[in-house]
């Protein structure tokens, strides 16, 4: 398995649950683990019942496990300083108020959010991986991940058009000096040109890692709206030359017992009846294969609750000899016979 995981879906659909479970699973594997949400709604600290911050923390009760929550607004006034300080470092004092206004105006540019929170959850994978045999990531909604996931090609074409101008512009101040002058840009140590080539390597390290040590999962419900969403996820990270390595089906509604009769009883067959051919047209139209069903539950998935889960997942933790597996998983159920249960975060 690869050292990175995503798990992905529609807003509200279960992925924190199922990227928690998931990594309490990799915990008790013995491997060392890290969750990290990147998820406005932060339900890991939920989850766990114990905040988190933006550093990795212990945690309580589960040996080998940290877990990290990332504020999108943090993140992006974090973003905006850091190229505030650069630029203000590399333009004339006149310019510096010109840039403080142009960058708070691109506070709510489109993008903007998910530049910033590209930058911090790439920023975990390049400075955690030697710490961790695992780092799970429990994504925002679908939309927003696939474009993040298409940052690394855009920005990286981009960015190689600003180093060729970059360089053609100090090329001609350089033929511009006459005589004994000191051309006014030289290119070895020219600041913009650090700056844009580190870019270019983040991104390139990026969109490597993405293609070449990390899996994606889908978590999806049995509805037609989530069935949808998931196709066109599919697709999209298809046209990134992203596989999704499997689908997770969540908040299934458990069965009532063979002699329960009335009203109740019916309505949870219909039910479960049009849930099944949901889950029949996600297994005929989709290429990844279900890798879990998990039914919905009346107690919150905590603890015990949470690792049932986890066993419900038949999702590699170790992977084959050589650290990746490339055969799909299997189909994995949970089917809760006296407590069922839904991982509906």
């Amino acid at each position: 398995m690869e050292q990175f995981v995503f798990f992905g879906g529609k807003g509200g659909v279960g992925k924190t649950t199922v990227s928690c479970a998931y990594a309490h699973r990799c915990a008790d594997a013995g491997l060392r683990t890290l969750v990290v949400s990147t998820d406005p709604a932060h339900s890991v600290s939920d989850v766990f019942d114990q905040r988190f911050g933006d550093d990795p923390e212990p945690v309580d009760g589960v040996d080998g496990l940290d877990a990290m929550e990332i504020d999108p607004e943090d993140e992006m006034q974090r973003h905006l300083q850091e190229i505030r300080e650069g630029l203000s470092e590399q333009v004339s004092a006149a310019m510096v108020s010109e840039i403080n206004r142009q960058l708070e105006m691109s506070h709510g540019t489109p993008g903007a959010y998910e530049a910033a929170l590209f930058d911090a959850f790439v920023s975990v994978m390049r400075e955690e991986r030697d710490s961790y045999d695992r780092i799970v990531f429990d994504t925002a909604p679908t939309g927003s991940t696939l474009r993040l996931l298409g940052l690394p090609g855009f920005l990286g074409d981009w960015i190689d058009r600003l180093l060729y101008k970059r360089k053609q512009s100090i090329d001609l101040f350089e033929k511009a000096a006459i005589g004994d002058m000191e051309p006014r840009r030289l290119m070895e140590g020219d600041p913009v040109l650090e700056r844009l080539q580190r870019r270019k390597e983040f991104f390139e390290f990026a969109g490597d890692t993405m293609r070449s040590d990390a899996a994606f999962f889908l978590v999806l419900n049995p509805d037609q709206l989530s069935v949808n969403e998931t196709g066109r996820a599919i697709e999209g990270f298809t046209e990134r030359d992203l596989r999704v390595r499997g689908l997770v089906a969540n908040k299934l509604t458990p069965p009532p017992d063979d002699d329960e009769e009335g009203r109740g009883a019916s309505y949870l067959r219909e039910k479960i009846a049009i849930e099944r051919e949901r889950l029949d047209q996600v297994r005929e139209q989709f290429e990844p294969p279900l890798v879990a069903e998990i039914e919905s539950r009346t107690r919150e998935v905590r603890g015990d609750v949470l690792s049932e889960v986890a066993a419900a997942l038949d999702v590699e933790t170790i992977g084959d000899e050589s650290g990746r597996s490339d055969e799909p998983a299997g189909n994995g159920s949970a089917r809760g016979d006296d407590d069922p249960v839904s991982a509906d975060r």
